[in-house]
């Protein structure tokens, strides 16, 4: 935590953000990331899980500058909010999972897949293919090739993540979303 009598400005920052200055978001990070992670690995109490939360929340203050109000508090608190509220939806969507003993997931592991038609497959239904095809067009580039390095090269998550000289918690967010953002459009 930083000096209360440091002049670091957190407003003019996050205005620089909402004019899409990626090096204003980057000072943000920079300046606070070790201490937001510390909030955010409390309350989620995995380092890892951590890790995600505190990528969650700095896309949302890429994404939701334009929403802050200095007349509402401090940017540092606005930040600080936003890194609490989305370590605490992490718990709560985390409390939703079920845990599947190792017979279940033994089972589900050796189930016959054989009629689930698999969509990257060269047999595949044309009209699925090309269907999949656009959906992953929808994509932004880092979830697409995250995807495609995950599914079609069979690279975990590590080493997609060396192959986009990336953060490991990005390339886990954007399979995760990138996943989910494909499930939505198939339907």
């Amino acid at each position: 935590m930083h000096d209360k009598t440091d002049d670091f400005d957190y407003e003019s920052l996050i205005a620089a953000c909402r004019r899409q200055d990626a090096k204003a978001l980057r000072q943000l990070y920079e300046r606070d990331a070790a201490y937001l992670l510390g909030v955010a690995q409390r309350i989620v109490r995995d380092r890892q899980l951590a890790e995600d939360v505190l990528h969650d929340a700095f896309v949302s203050v890429w994404t939701q500058a334009a929403t802050f109000d200095a007349a509402r508090g401090s940017g540092r608190g606005w930040i600080f909010s936003i890194v609490r509220h989305q370590a605490l939806n992490t718990v709560r969507r985390r409390s939703n999972e079920v845990d599947v003993d190792e017979d279940t997931l033994d089972a589900c592991m050796n189930a016959d897949t054989t009629h689930v038609p698999n969509p990257f497959s060269l047999d595949a239904d044309p009209l699925m293919r090309g269907r999949l095809a656009k959906c992953l067009e929808r994509l932004d580039a880092p979830r697409r090739a995250s995807i495609l390095y995950a599914y079609l090269d069979g690279c975990s998550h590590s080493e997609i993540a060396e192959r986009l000289r990336s953060p490991l918690g990005s390339v886990k967010a954007w399979v995760r979303r990138g996943l989910q953002s494909l499930r939505e459009c198939m339907e």
